[in-house]
């Protein structure tokens, strides 16, 4: 790996950080496409790193500030977390299944829904 590579996965990973402490978001939205276009990896690549990326850190600090803060429902973030577990498995077994350019289209998708329903203030 060279140094501009390191630089650039260091400042992917810090971006993504500070914007899923802030607004809760950074793997899926700030990792996987930073990974295809500066780094060139493949959509499949970006999101099996972005994900296998998350695994240790997915938000120990930033949970333990909103925890501290009083702003953690705990029976909901269970809820979530164990249905999460069987979602990214069969998700993940989806997208393996899937050709790069069907892949790309679902993820550009899903993100256009998302910011348009947040910049319309839905």
């Amino acid at each position: 790996m060279s140094i501009s590579t390191l630089i650039t996965l260091c400042l992917i990973g810090v971006s993504a950080g500070v914007l899923s402490g802030t607004v809760g978001v950074g793997g899926g939205i700030v990792m996987v496409p930073a990974m295809v276009m500066l780094l060139g990896l493949s959509q499949h690549e970006a999101q099996g790193t972005s994900i296998f990326a998350m695994l240790p850190p997915i938000g120990i600090l930033a949970a333990m500030n909103y925890y501290r803060a009083g702003h953690v429902k705990w029976e909901y973030a269970i809820a979530i977390s164990l249905s999460f577990i069987i979602g990214g498995y069969l998700g993940s077994k989806l997208a393996i299944s899937l050709d790069q350019g069907t892949l790309k289209k679902i993820f550009g998708f899903i993100m256009l829904i998302g910011a348009i329903k947040m910049l319309s203030g839905k």
